[in-house]
């Protein structure tokens, strides 16, 4: 579960360089951690880079860990849905991505799981789901400015529609500045990381044990 040296970075380039050894993040045993941020800041690419290509396919299990990438559950009905307009094809979507993150914790696993949206109707819902299984909510927010988002997505080659970008946009600010001072309800605890610290990271962990958050590039 290691960084690599010249591994992609979140804009689609390089992150460039040998992987930084002990840039770490650290969250409780069993925790379902939200992975989140704008549409193209770089969320599926970070898991990429620690947990292989087969990330978008299907759920990854590293160790104790199930990683699950939201489009995941895209990709399940992409073919299947084609007749479907867009919010019908995102209900389908979500509740898979859903059933998939319930069966992870259901077998006693811990969880991270990208999720686009963040509004807080969403959050207050995972809280209850990792409740239900005797874990605890945290977030992980992959802080990106708009203007390199949408450069994330040109170099995708998958654009987000421009009002449901700016809704994203809306409750991401809104999530972020509640998050930047000292509110993660209803979370038990939230971790903000850029871009270059998200370059830096070489492994999620879960234990017991405390460690300062990875270290900046300059």
């Amino acid at each position: 579960m290691g960084a690599y040296a010249d591994a992609a970075g979140p804009d689609g380039g390089s992150c460039g360089g040998e992987p930084v050894h002990g840039a770490r993040l650290r969250f409780p045993p069993g925790s379902l951690v939200i992975l989140t941020g704008l549409p193209g800041a770089g969320k599926t690419t970070l898991l990429r880079r620690l947990y292989g290509p087969d990330v978008e396919r299907l759920p990854i299990t590293a160790g104790t860990t199930v990683v699950i990438d939201s489009s995941q559950a895209r990709r399940q009905w992409d073919d299947r849905l084609t007749w479907a307009p867009y919010r019908v094809r995102r209900v389908f979507i979500f509740a898979t991505h859903v059933k998939h993150i319930r069966r992870a914790l259901a077998g006693g696993h811990a969880v991270i799981a990208h999720q686009r949206g963040c509004g807080r109707h969403v959050l207050y819902w995972f809280a209850g789901l990792a409740r239900l299984h005797g874990a605890s909510l945290q977030l992980l927010l992959l802080d990106a400015p708009a203007d390199e988002a949408l450069a994330g997505q040109v170099a995708r080659g998958r654009m987000v529609p421009a009002r449901t970008f700016d809704r994203h946009r809306r409750r991401w600010e809104s999530l972020l500045a509640r998050v930047k001072n000292g509110d993660h309800a209803p979370a038990a605890g939230a971790r903000v990381i850029d871009r270059a610290e998200a370059c830096l990271l070489e492994a999620i962990v879960f234990d017991d044990s405390r460690a300062p958050a990875p270290p900046r590039a300059d």
